[in-house]
């Protein structure tokens, strides 16, 4: 059976990674977030020869502990920084009305006119979602694609979020977001849409080493070093991206979320925004999930030193999010409902200010001294732009035969799994079969973490485990 160009499977890694061992690429991306995949998707969109390489999986890193948002910059207007908040918006629009619309909804969003929400926090809060709604519209979003802010009176307020404690409520604003189904999942389709265009996405390849014509490497699964050829490398991992390029000065935030079960807040038909108690801009959001789960978050909590496999949530973390949240419950939400937690660091470059909230989200794209260029900064949301700016500064730099980005108007594969996780972990054996034959799984954990987002709720994964481990197993030992 031919699979198709776009299927990332074992036996594929295997042909591609004996290619790029043996001849040279255009361009060398390091890292399979959502930056990485980004970049070998606009490279590949101009015609050129692109290898990535990624030393775990795709979107294993900061990209799959995001709070899933295609956001608009609210939270920039409140900072001031136009720039940022405009550019959210025109790659919101695109995502949404080109590149992804099969993989984000329109979510509202209520700020509730509240005990604890002050009248500087209501006025502020509104007057952002106009600001928003004219970025929306300078970037042509349509209305039915996302829905202009509104006001709800205190019935509607209490239907969207049935929790809310209705004692001195009176009513609030709604405003929408852009909603991915999954952030993990955008990762693997954009590696997806690559590969269909010729990219060799291969993962489980750690670069030991980058200079300006390529990279020694090892295949993790076998231990053989490699060297890879290219006439370019972009650096695209993140908060690892200075243990690669000494140049680089990162200042690592965490941000952290719980998990909840749905069914505690009344099963919510919309975002609750909180704003934080004194502050103009800065929130925490209650953003319903499929299967029943509830996300909160987020946090933005300096993490100085070694940058860990995975971040972890503190228990101070947790229970400030927990705390943040029940001010505005009927009935608080007790710290043992609490399903799970996950943290993601941001690589954010060090500015100078006082604080990580403070540093500013717009992206860095630089030339190293070795010839290796380095992305990073930035926001999910804005993705596709730091390629575009990467790929570009690449073509200037080595005098690359390219024409001119494609991702604009590129819309991303559309091949869901067959099924869908179902509350309580429950997977059925299509969907791990085409996680491995499609979407380049190779291990339980890559089904259960990755490709479906069991793995947040421990209990879940836990029960899932075993059947995930055989499936993957033998669907492994039926690839050629």
């Amino acid at each position: 059976m031919t699979s198709a160009p776009t299927a990332l499977h074992a036996a594929r890694r295997r042909s591609d990674l004996a290619a790029a061992a043996d001849g040279t690429c255009d361009v060398l991306v390091v890292g399979g977030g959502i930056t990485g995949t980004g970049v070998a998707l606009d490279a590949a969109s101009r015609g050129l020869r692109v290898t990535l390489i990624e030393a775990e999986d795709l979107a294993f890193g900061t990209s799959r502990f995001s709070s899933k948002l295609v956001h608009g910059g609210l939270r920039y207007l409140a900072t001031g920084d136009v720039a940022t908040a405009r550019e959210s918006a025109r790659e919101r629009h695109l995502l949404m009305s080109v590149i992804a619309p099969h993989l984000i909804r329109p979510l509202g969003q209520l700020l509730p006119f509240a005990p604890g929400v002050s009248g500087r926090q209501r006025g502020a809060g509104a007057a952002g979602m106009a600001m928003g709604d004219l970025l929306r519209l300078q970037a042509r979003t349509s209305a039915k694609t996302l829905p202009g802010p509104h006001p709800v009176g205190t019935a509607k307020a209490l239907r969207l979020f049935p929790a809310l404690n209705p004692r001195g409520l009176r009513g609030g604003m709604v405003t929408y977001d852009g909603q991915l189904s999954d952030d993990a999942a955008l990762v693997v389709a954009v590696a997806r849409t690559a590969a269909g265009l010729g990219a060799r996405i291969l993962t489980r390849v750690r670069a030991e080493r980058l200079h300006a014509d390529g990279a020694a490497a090892t295949d993790t699964l076998t231990g053989e070093r490699i060297d890879i050829r290219a006439r370019t490398v972009i650096n695209a991992t993140g908060v690892w991206a200075a243990t690669l390029d000494d140049g680089l000065t990162l200042r690592p935030s965490r941000g952290t979320h719980i998990v909840l079960d749905a069914a505690d807040l009344g099963d919510p038909a919309a975002a609750l925004t909180i704003p934080l108690e004194g502050s103009i801009s800065r929130y925490v959001f209650a953003l319903p999930q499929r299967a029943g789960r509830v996300i909160v978050g987020l946090t933005d909590v300096e993490a100085p030193g070694p940058i860990p496999s995975v971040a972890e949530p503190t228990e101070a973390e947790i229970g400030f999010l927990l705390e943040t949240l029940n001010r505005l419950l009927a009935v608080p939400v007790a710290p043992d409902r609490v399903r799970g937690a996950f943290a993601g660091l941001r690589p954010l470059v060090d500015t100078g200010a006082a604080e990580t909230a403070d540093v500013s989200r717009r992206h860095l794209v630089r030339a190293s001294a070795s010839g290796v260029i380095s992305v990073l900064g930035g926001k999910l949301t804005t993705y596709r732009r730091m390629a575009e700016d990467a790929v570009d500064l690449a073509v200037r730099q080595y005098g690359l035969r390219a024409g001119p980005s494609g991702t604009a108007t590129l819309r991303l594969i559309d091949d869901p799994a067959p099924g869908d996780v179902v509350e309580g972990g429950a997977l059925s054996r299509a969907a791990v079969e085409h996680a491995v034959r499609s979407e380049g799984a190779m291990t339980a954990a890559d089904v259960l973490d990755r490709r479906t987002r069991i793995g947040l709720v421990s209990d879940d994964r836990t029960r899932a485990l075993p059947a995930v481990e055989r499936i993957v197993a033998e669907t492994l030992a039926d690839l050629p």
